[in-house]
């Protein structure tokens, strides 16, 4: 592990505008400089770099960053090797005393142990040591047609034959006070309390995070068995429903192509990777998830699902489009290939080659066409009872495409299939305002615009100074069923520790708000805000939430007085809230 604190002084010392000078010139552009994006193709500049803020930002395709950043999207660096190349330049030795604490015995009577991510690291490099030393994996891999290049690329290993091959690395192995082992599910421990390795005669596929730390492992095992696959349990560093295998090695092939290849194996991964296809990912034992797609979206604007044409390989598709649909995003594409029922993208690129394969990546079919040809194989368009059937299957799914006009040209294929027009097609599936929201629905108490919190964060990421004087009743107060005010419940905490912001945006590289974070800073590289002007705008913006706050609470009063439900505390209330309201020169509910 690499202290947070160096990670900090790093960043500090480091000009990110001298770092990508070296390999894309700049050119001053106001307050920040300006040049063509290294990770597309354009002719304007639209690659912004920020030396008040050490952040760079493509407008055009999205690309954002720190310096670390940078140099592994740009470089194709790990995390630990992006923050040694750093280092170097800036005249710094990364400490290594957290690393080597992995490789320590404890003190006797201490209960220190090493982290999660230490276990992992050590069992990682004592997996790729056993597969130098087992000529019956190398023959394989060989098999496979995998080159020692590409095994070393993914780091790629081999757990060997035996029941606690780790046992001599860890000296606390069998200590019932040392759990690090069984927590990172590298051990299994039994009935009779026996503990025994996970991992048995496999090749060992690394899965690594957003800063290339190893957080599980996938063993595929080497002749006849079950399970062929055997991956490593959901722990505390790893969640199979947000991780996927082989993205930070696809991460520059994405960007190149703007796509990415969702594929079910490793070996289907490393095989493509082989062949020259370097964008494609697998997920981890699991159906696609949102999670997943959103992560891919933010990358790129197409995703491909190439899945076996067989029924398990169009059930798991289904699965995938159904997983998806919440996350679809206007202007993004995902599609699904369909392999021939005897291959799957292993074998179909060692049996056919490169181009066959990008052909049949080429031609995918798109996401509306896939459901609507799915949801028609299997009803008589013929009668009224299955056309019925079809609007039936088609509407749960409708509900859930977030972008109106995919949604509408499948709301227009249904009406040609159905007979109806388009707009019956909508009533019928529920997916007008009117329809959606009967007259009988309960009035809802207003809530916190988005352009609110979106201006607090944009105050608090300039001055996060500022964070500490944010009432907890004031945030605490925030719908929880909104990403937006989730977020900053989350930020602040971070935000009160005032840091820089690559410093920022470093330490929530790869968490669910890091997207969210760079978008507003990227804000700030066209409209920045007035630093003097930034106290006067947070008071103005706290009063605003407070007066909504006080609508909210004046709503559901109304509601219940509607009713005739108020108990006497609450007249009082009530009262009370139209005093204030007036006071400040409202009337009412805000609308």
């Amino acid at each position: 592990m690499i202290p947070e604190s160096f990670i900090q002084e790093l960043l500090a010392r480091t000009d990110i505008v001298e770092i990508i000078d070296r390999v894309v010139p700049l050119k001053k552009a106001g307050a920040n400089y300006a040049a063509c994006c290294p990770f597309h193709k354009e002719k304007s500049p639209s690659f912004t770099v920020s030396p008040s803020k050490q952040f760079y930002h493509c407008f055009g395709c999205g690309a954002h960053g720190t310096a670390i950043g940078f140099l592994m999207e740009h470089q194709g660096l790990s995390f630990p090797d992006a923050i040694e190349d750093l280092a170097r330049h800036c005249g710094l030795t990364v400490p290594q005393e957290d690393n080597e604490r992995a490789f320590r015995k404890p003190a006797a009577g201490s209960e220190e142990g090493p982290s999660l991510l230490d276990v992992m690291l050590k069992a990682h490099k004592y997996y790729r040591d056993e597969l130098k030393q087992s000529p019956r994996a190398i023959d394989y891999l060989k098999r496979r047609g995998l080159t020692g290049e590409i095994a070393a690329r993914f780091g790629i290993g081999y757990a060997p034959e035996g029941w606690q091959n780790l046992r001599p690395l860890f000296p606390e192995y069998d200590s019932p006070a040392f759990q690090t082992l069984l927590k990172a599910g590298l051990v299994i421990e039994n009935d009779q309390k026996r503990r025994y390795d996970r991992f048995r005669d496999r090749v060992m596929f690394p899965i690594l995070d957003q800063k290339g730390q190893v957080i599980a492992f996938g063993g595929r095992i080497l002749d006849q068995g079950e399970p062929k696959y055997l991956n490593s349990p959901e722990t505390p560093l790893f969640e199979k429903g947000r991780e996927v295998f082989g993205l930070p090695q696809a991460r520059e092939a994405c960007r190149q192509t703007d796509t990415v290849i969702v594929v079910e194996g490793y070996m289907d991964v490393v095989a493509l990777a082989q062949h020259g296809i370097g964008n494609a990912v697998a997920t981890l034992g699991t159906a696609t998830t949102t999670t997943h797609i959103r992560k891919l979206l933010r990358m790129v604007d197409r995703v491909v699902f190439c899945f076996d044409g067989d029924a398990a390989g169009r059930k798991a598709a289904w699965r995938a489009l159904e997983n998806s649909l919440e996350a679809l995003a206007e202007q993004k594409v995902l599609a699904f290939a369909f392999l021939p029922p005897e291959h799957d993208p292993d074998s179909y690129v060692r049996d056919l080659g490169k181009e066959a394969f990008q052909a049949a990546i080429d031609r995918a079919t798109p996401l509306s066409e896939f459901l609507l040809q799915t949801l028609s194989s299997h009803v008589d368009l013929t009668s009224a009872e299955g056309r019925a059937k079809l609007l039936a299957e088609a509407k749960p799914l409708l509900q859930k495409i977030p972008t109106p006009m995919l949604r509408l040209q499948i709301v227009k294929q249904l009406a040609d299939k159905t007979g109806l027009q388009p707009s019956e097609v909508e009533r019928g599936c529920e997916l007008s305002r009117q329809a959606a929201h009967p007259n009988n629905t309960p009035v809802r108490a207003p809530r916190h615009a988005p352009s609110i919190l979106r201006r607090l964060l944009r105050v608090l990421v300039q001055a996060p100074e500022l964070a500490s004087t944010i009432k907890p009743s004031l945030t605490n107060a925030l719908p929880t069923n909104d990403p937006l005010a989730n977020s900053l419940n989350r930020l602040l905490p971070h935000l009160a520790t005032n840091p820089q912001p690559s410093e920022l945006l470093e330490r929530l590289r790869g968490s669910e708000d890091a997207p969210l974070l760079a978008e507003i800073f990227a804000s700030l590289l066209s409209e920045p805000l007035e630093k003097d002007a930034l106290s006067a705008e947070l008071a103005g913006i706290v009063a605003q939430m407070e007066r909504d706050q006080l609508d909210t609470e004046l709503a559901v009063l109304q509601q219940a007085a509607q009713r005739g439900s108020l108990s006497a505390p609450e007249k009082a209330r009530y009262a009370e809230l139209l005093q204030t309201l007036q006071q400040l020169g409202r009337t009412g509910r805000r609308r």
